[in-house]
């Protein structure tokens, strides 16, 4: 018999459906039968593509003797971390006040009314010498349930207020002048000089600490800037993060070397990256970094674009319940595919041995620099061979703020290159967000037609974020207005008008017990800091006065979250680049529409371009020809006809 999960929309939610466990989505209905049944709630936050959420799956929630457990003295409760952020926001951090560490899948104990009293990650069915077993925990709850209930309600209260004390704090309006600096030396310190990245194992991509480090070798003509970013970028390139076979990334190595990657790929990873490269392109001139970002567009378009337009969410790192299983090679398994001849020198340019390199088996990659090049048919063959092999969970949700990244990306690769299939790509998913945004305002996420929730600051931010990077690529005025009017309302139902930023959820949203506003700049950027970002970029196109304002409150906010550890906003920190060295400022008042594709070198400078027809008091036009309004470093030129 099905539990309650069987009409949701979400791919991680459905996963659980035939579970023996009595699950409920969140919602009234659990919480009001917890409270007349005076039980304690179970909450496993996670999603669909994460492989330790699959394990503890296996392991318990589709085992009779943990579900009984559950089913007779829980009410349990499973969510989609990708579908309710505020959710997985608020109790990540229980698990970090509990645990030091925080990760999915998320195991809550709450009582009836969502207050926490334990939390931890994965818990295996029963206890090892290396960690304690869900089904020990759940006994020792249940007995604490019965023995000291009002115990467990104390500590609850408790840490409801501490988390409560975290959402209001207060961090001043704080100088920004050496932020910046001090992200650069601070990741110049931990900056691994032999293969690339920063810190130990496991290394993220992080892509906004990259390109921070773009602009600050811009701006401060640090050169030292240049070099880890680019180490870093050509060494995860050559790894097996990138799929050398498939294209895109991973979602971060295991190792230092860049080599064994955690195999899930995500669409917000390769969105970054995809800037990344394309911001690494423009800053050096060097080819393979445009070869790689195309390489990555490719990927996105054959294997992660929806009919409609949209961008799905992520693949799976296991296939037929091994984590990598679609990736790796044996030696003689290329041969068999390729030929002898053909299959060697695949193996020798990839680095397959008959050793392997991951589990006895061959995960492709460039570390040892290959000279020459495969034929593009050997890897068309082995990619159609890979695909028929075995198959990859996709987790087909179209996330809004994960599209507006990638409409983000693909509008910046339009800008840099020119080339029409990016500019399609971008306002096909514009269009498709907004499609199901009219008339009530941005979702969270939208799955076979069915949209998920009211959205939140993400949302927000990022898909402002995506038209701003439209506008700026195909100077439609449409997309700075519509840029503008999201902005404004993000602003207006997530601003924290004591304390300055913006909450993650706001006034369309449901309740939580605490409301989280988060600046941290982790796998992703935060919502506060890309909307710093968007505002900055409001002012400097427009000249608008408010979006100013508006972008000093932030950045003065942000200054003050970031003065422990500027390393971890570097988002907010590229903002506060752009916003010490802003690019030239063009104003175009265009007669003929053939005009405004004369400006693609200045649009691929990174120039700010407002675009007028016919002009107005402040900026006429002159001898009735396209005119332009040229200022940089508080300097104006005069008028110029294009």
């Amino acid at each position: 018999m099905k539990n309650y999960l069987k009409d949701q929309t979400s791919p991680y939610l459905l996963q659980h459906a035939d579970n023996p466990v009595n699950w409920y989505p969140w919602c009234e209905e659990a919480f009001a039968k917890a409270k007349q049944e005076e039980k304690p709630i179970f909450l496993s936050i996670g999603y669909s593509t994460c492989h330790w959420c699959h394990v503890m799956a296996h392991e318990s929630f589709e085992d009779q003797e943990v579900a009984q457990e559950l089913n007779e003295h829980f009410i349990s409760i499973k969510v989609d971390k990708e579908e309710r952020p505020d959710i997985d926001s608020v109790y990540m951090s229980v698990c970090l006040l509990f645990t030091g560490n925080g990760g999915w899948p998320a195991s809550i104990f709450m009582t009836p009314d969502q207050k926490p009293f334990f939390a931890g990650t994965y818990f295996p069915k029963r206890s090892s010498y290396q960690s304690v077993g869900l089904l020990e925990v759940l006994k020792a709850i249940w007995e604490k349930w019965q023995q000291d209930r009002d115990g467990l309600f104390q500590s609850a209260e408790e840490i409801t207020r501490q988390l409560q004390k975290e959402g209001q704090q207060s961090y001043g309006r704080k100088g920004r002048e050496k932020l910046a600096d001090q992200a650069f030396s601070l990741f110049q310190h931990s900056f691994d000089r032999i293969h690339g990245g920063f810190g130990n194992a496991p290394k993220f991509p992080s892509p906004h600490n990259l390109m921070f480090l773009l602009e600050y070798y811009k701006a401060r003509q640090e050169k030292y800037a240049l070099v880890m970013a680019e180490k870093t970028l050509m060494q995860m390139y050559r790894g097996g993060l990138f799929d050398h076979i498939g294209y895109g990334f991973s979602r971060y190595s295991t190792d230092e070397y860049f080599l064994v990657p955690h195999f899930e790929k995500m669409l917000y990873d390769n969105a970054l990256l995809l800037m990344c490269y394309t911001q690494a392109f423009c800053v050096t001139g060097k080819e393979v970094y445009q070869n790689i970002a195309e390489q990555t567009a490719q990927y996105i378009q054959r294997e992660m674009t929806a009919p409609e337009g949209g961008f799905y969410s992520a693949q799976d790192a296991d296939s037929e319940g091994i984590e990598g299983r679609y990736y790796v090679f044996g030696y003689n398994e290329v041969i068999k595919v390729l030929g002898e001849i053909s299959g060697k020198a695949f193996n020798k340019y990839y680095n397959i041995t008959p050793e392997g390199n991951f589990e006895g088996k061959n995960i492709p990659n460039l570390l040892k620099k290959p000279e020459g090049v495969i034929p593009k048919e050997h890897l068309e063959k082995v990619y159609d061979y890979r695909k028929k092999r075995s198959r990859l969970h996709l987790d087909d949700k179209i996330l809004t703020a994960w599209n507006g990244m990638m409409i983000g990306a693909f509008a910046g690769m339009y800008r840099v290159l020119g080339k029409e299939p990016y500019r399609i790509l971008a306002e096909r998913a514009c269009a498709c967000i907004e499609k199901y945004a009219e008339p009530e305002g941005l979702f969270v996420s939208v799955r076979q037609g069915r949209i998920q929730g009211k959205g939140f600051l993400d949302d927000y931010a990022f898909f402002t974020f995506g038209l701003l990077e439209l506008y700026r690529a195909t100077l439609k005025i449409s997309y700075l207005e519509k840029a503008a009017s999201y902005c404004r309302k993000g602003h207006a139902l997530f601003e924290d008008q004591k304390n300055g930023g913006y909450y993650l959820y706001g006034t369309e949203n449901e309740s939580l017990i605490s409301r989280p506003k988060e600046t941290y700049d982790g796998a992703m950027p935060s919502g506060n800091s890309v909307m710093a970002y968007n505002l900055v970029k409001l002012w400097q196109i427009t000249g608008e006065a408010g979006w100013e304002t508006l972008a000093k409150r932030q950045m003065g906010f942000l200054a003050g979250a970031a003065q422990g550890y500027p390393v971890g906003q570097s988002f907010f920190l590229l903002a506060e680049l752009v916003w010490e060295d802003p690019p030239e400022h063009v104003v175009c008042v265009w007669k003929e529409e053939e005009d405004l594709k004369q400006l693609q070198q200045k649009k691929r400078d990174g120039a700010d371009i407002l675009v007028l027809q016919n002009g107005n008091a402040a900026y006429p036009m002159i001898n009735d020809k396209t005119t332009l309004y040229i200022c940089k470093d508080n300097t104006c030129s005069p008028p110029i006809n294009l």
